[in-house]
Protein backbone atom coordinates (compact mmCIF):
# COMPACT_ATOMS: atom_id res chain seq x y z
CA UNK A 1 0.00 0.00 0.00
CA UNK A 2 1.44 3.30 -0.83
CA UNK A 3 2.38 5.74 1.75
CA UNK A 4 0.21 9.32 1.37
CA UNK A 5 2.25 12.13 0.29
CA UNK A 6 3.19 15.43 1.80
CA UNK A 7 1.92 18.14 -0.53
CA UNK A 8 2.75 21.53 -0.33
CA UNK A 9 2.80 24.47 -2.81
CA UNK A 10 4.67 27.14 -4.26
CA UNK A 11 3.04 30.52 -4.63
CA UNK A 12 4.19 32.76 -7.87
CA UNK A 13 2.45 36.04 -7.32
CA UNK A 14 5.35 38.22 -7.06
CA UNK A 15 6.84 36.93 -9.99
CA UNK A 16 3.84 36.91 -12.45
CA UNK A 17 3.52 40.43 -11.08
CA UNK A 18 6.93 41.39 -11.84
CA UNK A 19 6.91 39.42 -15.39
CA UNK A 20 4.21 42.31 -15.65
CA UNK A 21 6.04 45.21 -14.77
CA UNK A 22 3.89 45.44 -11.22
CA UNK A 23 7.01 45.62 -9.01
CA UNK A 24 5.46 47.40 -5.89
CA UNK A 25 2.63 45.96 -3.80
CA UNK A 26 0.86 49.52 -3.83
CA UNK A 27 0.38 48.60 -7.41
CA UNK A 28 -1.72 45.59 -6.92
CA UNK A 29 -4.34 47.71 -4.40
CA UNK A 30 -6.12 49.51 -6.35
CA UNK A 31 -6.79 46.76 -9.13
CA UNK A 32 -7.66 44.32 -6.93
CA UNK A 33 -10.63 47.43 -5.23
CA UNK A 34 -11.51 48.06 -8.78
CA UNK A 35 -12.85 44.10 -8.68
CA UNK A 36 -14.58 45.05 -5.45
CA UNK A 37 -11.61 43.37 -3.16
CA UNK A 38 -10.21 45.38 -0.73
CA UNK A 39 -7.65 44.58 1.45
CA UNK A 40 -5.58 46.66 3.52
CA UNK A 41 -1.90 47.41 2.78
CA UNK A 42 -1.03 45.10 4.84
CA UNK A 43 -3.09 42.36 3.63
CA UNK A 44 -1.99 42.90 0.30
CA UNK A 45 1.95 43.40 0.88
CA UNK A 46 1.31 39.94 2.66
CA UNK A 47 -0.36 38.44 0.09
CA UNK A 48 2.68 38.98 -1.98
CA UNK A 49 5.38 38.76 -0.15
CA UNK A 50 4.42 35.73 1.62
CA UNK A 51 2.80 32.13 0.65
CA UNK A 52 -0.79 32.47 1.83
CA UNK A 53 -2.10 29.80 3.81
CA UNK A 54 -5.83 30.87 3.02
CA UNK A 55 -7.35 32.96 -0.12
CA UNK A 56 -10.86 33.51 -1.20
CA UNK A 57 -12.09 32.20 -4.08
CA UNK A 58 -13.08 36.20 -4.98
CA UNK A 59 -9.59 37.20 -4.33
CA UNK A 60 -8.11 34.26 -6.26
CA UNK A 61 -10.33 35.24 -9.47
CA UNK A 62 -9.49 38.87 -9.34
CA UNK A 63 -5.46 38.38 -9.34
CA UNK A 64 -6.29 35.88 -12.48
CA UNK A 65 -8.08 38.55 -13.93
CA UNK A 66 -5.25 41.30 -13.46
CA UNK A 67 -2.33 38.84 -13.96
CA UNK A 68 -4.06 37.30 -17.08
CA UNK A 69 -3.02 34.01 -15.58
CA UNK A 70 -4.94 30.85 -14.27
CA UNK A 71 -4.99 29.69 -10.98
CA UNK A 72 -2.40 26.68 -11.73
CA UNK A 73 -0.01 29.80 -12.80
CA UNK A 74 -0.09 31.11 -9.60
CA UNK A 75 -0.24 27.96 -7.30
CA UNK A 76 2.26 25.01 -8.21
CA UNK A 77 1.44 22.30 -6.15
CA UNK A 78 4.90 20.32 -5.13
CA UNK A 79 5.93 17.13 -3.18
CA UNK A 80 7.60 17.61 0.13
CA UNK A 81 10.93 15.95 0.42
CA UNK A 82 9.14 13.23 3.49
CA UNK A 83 12.51 10.64 2.95
CA UNK A 84 14.74 13.63 4.37
CA UNK A 85 14.20 12.43 7.89
CA UNK A 86 14.63 8.46 7.53
CA UNK A 87 17.90 9.69 5.22
CA UNK A 88 19.04 11.84 7.86
CA UNK A 89 19.83 14.53 4.97
CA UNK A 90 18.30 18.73 5.20
CA UNK A 91 16.19 17.89 8.75
CA UNK A 92 16.48 21.47 9.42
CA UNK A 93 14.38 22.15 6.55
CA UNK A 94 11.80 19.46 6.50
CA UNK A 95 11.25 20.78 9.86
CA UNK A 96 11.37 24.53 8.64
CA UNK A 97 8.51 24.25 5.76
CA UNK A 98 6.38 21.63 7.80
CA UNK A 99 6.14 24.56 10.90
CA UNK A 100 5.63 27.20 7.51
CA UNK A 101 2.85 25.84 6.62
CA UNK A 102 1.17 24.53 10.10
CA UNK A 103 -1.67 26.74 11.38
CA UNK A 104 -1.29 28.77 14.76
CA UNK A 105 -3.52 28.27 17.12
CA UNK A 106 -6.42 31.48 17.98
CA UNK A 107 -5.79 33.04 20.94
CA UNK A 108 -9.20 34.67 22.58
CA UNK A 109 -9.00 36.97 25.35
CA UNK A 110 -11.34 38.40 27.58
CA UNK A 111 -11.74 42.12 26.87
CA UNK A 112 -12.45 43.89 30.28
Amino acid sequence: MARPRNLGYQWHLRTLMAARGMFSTTDLAPLLAERHVVLSAAQVYRLVVQTPERLSLRTLVALCDILDCTPADLIEPVALNTTARATGTDDAAVSAAVRERRPRRAEIRRVQ
